[in-house]
């Protein structure tokens, strides 16, 4: 992991290193993997087929889910600590939070989606895998999702929603203190500077960017982190009635 300040910083980390190619994607795997790679095998293949299939993931998506995808998510485990309980929000096709159950089985993982289809996915790919992952059918903004949840240690999201909402939907499901961790893109920086006001008064505190996999990723991943203050979290309004899962 390492803490970026600025745009001219994050750009010396996350450009495309000329000289990293398949060797290095190869070895990032078996790193973050390690013996449980036959399962994120079997996870890719899931993608590859029935994920495109469904439409989860574009056919254009086949030939780089290892890269693009799947250490893309695994490597966040680097801002992890042992036990973690983590929600996964908008899971949508599980990314990111069936890569870091797989890569880090020692986290309690919970799924958090709420469109059937999506969810059917990932029931399938939990039970096929073996994994001890919970998939819940719901909007992180709903009372009963946080009832049924609990209070998190992290949550987080990739490309899901811009940063004012992702707090909002975030800071009801976490400990105080808990931690949001935001997959982002290149605009981080403006991103954060468009919603900081917002996501402070939601209770977000130490807004910092960081980047995982620098040191054996092409395109190294950028995390926008934040933490729940100890003292102001807001309750999620009542949507509707409990569902049925």
């Amino acid at each position: 992991m390492k803490h970026v300040g600025s745009y001219e910083e994050l750009a010396s980390f996350t450009s495309v290193k000329g000289n990293l190619g398949f060797d290095t994607v190869f070895e990032a795997v078996f790193m973050i993997f390690g013996p449980r790679l036959n399962i994120a095998q079997r996870y890719v293949d899931l993608l590859a087929n029935t994920g495109i299939e469904r439409g989860l993931l574009g056919p254009h998506e086949a030939n780089r889910l290892w890269d693009r995808h799947l250490l893309n998510s695994a490597v966040v485990a680097e801002l992890l600590d042992p036990g973690d309980r983590v929600v996964d929000i908008g899971s949508g096709a599980g990314l990111p939070g069936l890569p870091l159950a797989i890569a880090r089985p020692d986290l309690q993982v919970v799924l958090l989606e709420p469109l059937l289809r999506r969810v059917t996915f990932l029931r399938e790919v939990v039970a096929e895998l073996g994994l001890d992952v919970e998939v819940v059918r719901g909007r992180a903004e709903e009372l009963w999702v946080r009832d049924r949840i609990g209070e998190r240690d992290v949550a987080v999201s990739r490309a899901v929603a811009a940063l004012d909402k992702l707090t909002k939907w975030s800071i009801p499901l976490l400990r105080p203190g808990g931690q949001i961790l935001a997959i982002k893109g290149e605009h981080v920086f403006d991103e954060i500077h468009q919603h900081r006001r917002v996501m402070a008064s939601l209770g977000a505190v130490d807004v910092m960017v960081v980047v995982c996999g620098a040191n054996y990723l092409c395109r190294p991943v950028t995390v926008v982190l934040t933490r729940c203050g100890q003292q102001m979290r807001h309750k999620p309004a009542r949507v509707g009635d409990r569902k049925t899962q």
